[in-house]
């Protein structure tokens, strides 16, 4: 029987889809797009290759033309759960929160144990200010997955922007203990002390802005909000390090310029102050955005 069975799997036809997948798990993402257009050249109606190459493109941020994949491979057969994440994703960065929502919806349906999916969906209605939902959500992924940081850590800020600072800094605070001895994420640590901040309470605050700090050195959002503290606590010095930091990071922010060129007047350097004022003005009339980045957590959407 073993023979036969060795026999059989040896007349099995190799996967030929291997190479790309593995230059994607070797993180080698334009060489797996490379690889999977040449194939899908030659055999079109590849449903699989399709599918695969849809979740490339959306790993290389490409969300239109993941899109454009994972419809083509729908024509052959519906995509899994797994593939839907992606496409609900795709719909993410595109900013279509409404379509994300009926796709993670749709995973939720059909994988309803997937912790990963009930984050996801909760992270989409917050974005479409369904806090209330958005809090059941996370919720529901955290009793599939107890002790998930950033179901925790978007629990606390759903209850912040439902106006409960307490059930917000209990979820913050957990987020935080749940990481020791060696935390990794540094946007429970962000948002506790942005919170804190917000309370008046700068000094405890600047303890887990500098934590965030270290462990995302560049994260400018993380220096923004550190710089504002020190300014409030009256340390011009150390402000006007982070908020360097921060438009260093991110020098296509206005508001950024405007806040360096603050603590610049208040330390009675008019010239550098005037020289952020001007930035900021050049950049607002451009219509740069106002809003500092804060990289997002990494979406899970993962491929079979």
């Amino acid at each position: 029987m073993l023979l036969l069975a060795l026999a059989a799997y040896s007349q099995q036809p190799p996967d030929p889809l291997a190479e790309p997948r593995s230059l994607l798990a070797d993180g080698k993402n334009a060489e797996a797009e490379s690889v999977l257009h040449r194939y899908l050249a030659e055999n079109p109606n590849a449903a699989e290759a399709h599918f695969l190459l849809g979740y490339v493109l959306f790993r290389e941020q490409k969300p239109a033309e993941s899109l454009a994949e994972f419809t083509a491979g729908a024509s052959t057969r519906r995509p899994k759960a797994d593939e839907l994440k992606a496409v609900a994703s795709d719909y993410v960065l595109l900013q279509d929160y409404s379509d994300a929502d009926k796709w993670f919806t749709a995973v939720t349906v059909e994988s309803p144990d997937d912790a990963d999916a009930w984050y996801l969906l909760g992270r989409t209605k917050y974005s479409e200010n369904e806090f209330g939902t958005a809090i059941s959500n996370f919720e529901r992924a955290l009793t599939l997955h107890p002790k998930y940081i950033e179901a925790e850590n978007n629990l606390g800020l759903s209850w912040k922007e439902l106006n409960d600072p307490e059930k917000a800094k209990a979820a913050f605070e957990a987020a935080i203990e749940w990481q020791n001895p060696v935390p990794s994420d540094s946007q429970p640590f962000l948002n506790l002390g942005t919170l804190l901040a917000d309370e008046g309470d700068f000094a405890k605050a600047v303890s887990y802005l500098a934590k965030a700090a270290s462990l995302s050195p560049n994260n400018p959002r993380i220096h923004e909000e550190l710089g504002q503290v020190y300014e409030s606590l009256k340390n011009l010095p150390q402000a006007q390090l982070e908020l360097e930091t921060a438009v260093a990071l991110a020098p296509d922010i206005s508001g950024l310029h405007f806040k360096l060129g603050q603590v610049y007047r208040h330390e009675g350097l008019r010239d550098r102050a005037q020289h952020e004022f001007e930035l900021c003005e050049k950049l607002n009339s451009a219509h740069s955005s106002v809003a500092t980045p804060n990289p997002p957590v990494v979406n899970r959407a993962k491929p079979n």
